[in-house]
C-alpha cells in the first residue's frame, strides 16, 4: 500500500513539472488530461504526506527515547509517541481507502426493479411498501424518482414497478438493496391475528451511458402498443406504450408510463443496455465464483438479504447481522445506517483482496 502511495506520489510530481511545460499547454487536450491526472492524485499524496510526516516525527522521538540520558527528554519523547501513534493509524487508514479501487458505476442514476414474491396480495402491498420506502430515501437525499412501469394491485401495491433513481452516486448509495426482501407482519385482511411471511426482490442496476455499453440495435427488436393499467383498462388511445427485445439473450423490457413513445424508447432501451451488460458481467464472473464471495452480497435477486417483522418493529439485515429495532423509521426511508455499514464492509473486503 505504501509502494503504491509513493509511486503516486512521484508520478504526482512529474505531472506538476510537466503542467509547466510550455509544449504541454499549447496541447488543450493533452493539458485537460494531465490536469484531471493532477486532481485525481492531489487527494492521495496530501494523505501520503501527512501519513510519512507523523511517520518521521515517531521514529525521531523513538530515537531520543532510548538514547537521551535526561527523564525529562525521554518523557517528553514518550508522551510524543503516543500523542502521534494514533494519528498515523488514522492517516493510515485514510490511505486504505483511498487506494481501494472504485466501482466507476457507483457515479451513476439507478434503476431499481421491485417484484412481490412469495405471499400473493400481502407481497404486492410489501412491494409497494419498498417503494415507498425508497422514494423517501430518494427525497431525503435530494435524488428525483422517474417511474418506468408499473403493474398496481387492487389493494394499492404492485406486482411490479421499475424505475430510475437520478442523480451522483445514486446507484453506488443502492447498490446494496439488490435482494430478495422478507417481511413478517399480520396483514388487514387477517381476522385469527395470524403473523404471515411475504416476499418482494429488489434489483438495482447502473444506469448506462452509451460511451460506457452500447446495444448493437441489429440485435434488438422494438414493438410498440397502447399502454394499459390495471385491469387491462387503456390508459390512452396512442400507441405510447413501447417493448424492447434483445433477441440474443431473450431480456425484454417493457415501459408505458411515459406519454411519449419516443420517451418510453429511450427509458426502455437504457434499462434494457442495463441488464443486458449485468448479464454479460454475470456470465463472466461465474466463472471466477469466489470473486462474487470476497464482497458483500452478490446482487442475486434470490439472496435473503434483509427480513422487516412488524411484530418486533425489527429490521435486520442478514449479511452484517445488522438490526434496527426502529422499523416505523426504515420504513420512512431512513436506511443510511444499513447502507454505510453494507459499504464500510464492502471496503474492507476490497482493501484486502487489494493488499
Amino acid at each position: 500500500m505504501l509502494e503504491k502511495a509513493a509511486k503516486i506520489k512521484r508520478e504526482y510530481e512529474k505531472l506538476t513539472a510537466e503542467l509547466s511545460d510550455p509544449q504541454v499547454i499549447a496541447n488543450n487536450e493533452l493539458f485537460q488530461k494531465k490536469t484531471k491526472q493532477h486532481s485525481e492524485y492531489s487527494e492521495i499524496v496530501e494523505i501520503y504526506d501527512a501519513f510519512t510526516a507523523l511517520d518521521h516525527a515517531i521514529k525521531d522521538a523513538d530515537h531520543m527515547m532510548r538514547t537521551e540520558q535526561e527523564k525529562e527528554l525521554v518523557d517528553m519523547a514518550k508522551a510524543e509517541i503516543e500523542d502521534l501513534t494514533p494519528k498515523l493509524e488514522k492517516k493510515r487508514e485514510e490511505l486504505r481507502i483511498i487506494l481501494t479501487p472504485s466501482d466507476p458505476n457507483d457515479k451513476k442514476n439507478a434503476i431499481v426493479e421491485i417484484r412481490a414474491g412469495t405471499g400473493g396480495d400481502e407481497a404486492g402491498l410489501f412491494a409497494g411498501d419498498l417503494y415507498r420506502m425508497y422514494v423517501k430515501y430518494a427525497e431525503n437525499h435530494k435524488f428525483t424518482i422517474e417511474t418506468v412501469t408499473s403493474s398496481p394491485t387492487e389493494l394499492g401495491g404492485f406486482k411490479e414497478i421499475i424505475f430510475f433513481v437520478n442523480g451522483k452516486g445514486a446507484y453506488g448509495k443502492l447498490r446494496y438493496e439488490s435482494g430478495a426482501h422478507r417481511v413478517q407482519r399480520v396483514p388487514d385482511t387477517e381476522t385469527s391475528g395470524r403473523v404471515h411471511t411475504s416476499a418482494a426482490t429488489v434489483y438495482v442496476l447502473p444506469e448506462q451511458e452509451e460511451k460506457d455499453f452500447a446495444l448493437n440495435m441489429s440485435e434488438v427488436r422494438i414493438d410498440v402498443c397502447r399502454a394499459s393499467g390495471a385491469g387491462g383498462q387503456h390508459v390512452n388511445r396512442t400507441e405510447s406504450a413501447v417493448r424492447a427485445h434483445h433477441i440474443p439473450t431473450g431480456i425484454e423490457v417493457y415501459c408505458q408510463d411515459g406519454r411519449s413513445q419516443i420517451k418510453n424508447k429511450e427509458k426502455a432501451l437504457s434499462i434494457l443496455a442495463a441488464r443486458v451488460k449485468a448479464k454479460t458481467e454475470g456470465d463472466e464472473k461465474a466463472i471466477t465464483d469466489n470473486e462474487r464471495r470476497s464482497q458483500i452480497g452478490s446482487g442475486d435477486r434470490s439472496e435473503k438479504i434483509r427480513t422487516y417483522n412488524y411484530p418486533q418493529n425489527r429490521v435486520t439485515d442478514h449479511r452484517i447481522n445488522l438490526t434496527s429495532y426502529n422499523l416505523e423509521s426504515v420504513m420512512e426511508g431512513n436506511i443510511d445506517e444499513f447502507i454505510e455499514k453494507l459499504s464500510e464492509e464492502n471496503t474492507k473486503k476490497l482493501m484486502e483482496k487489494s493488499i
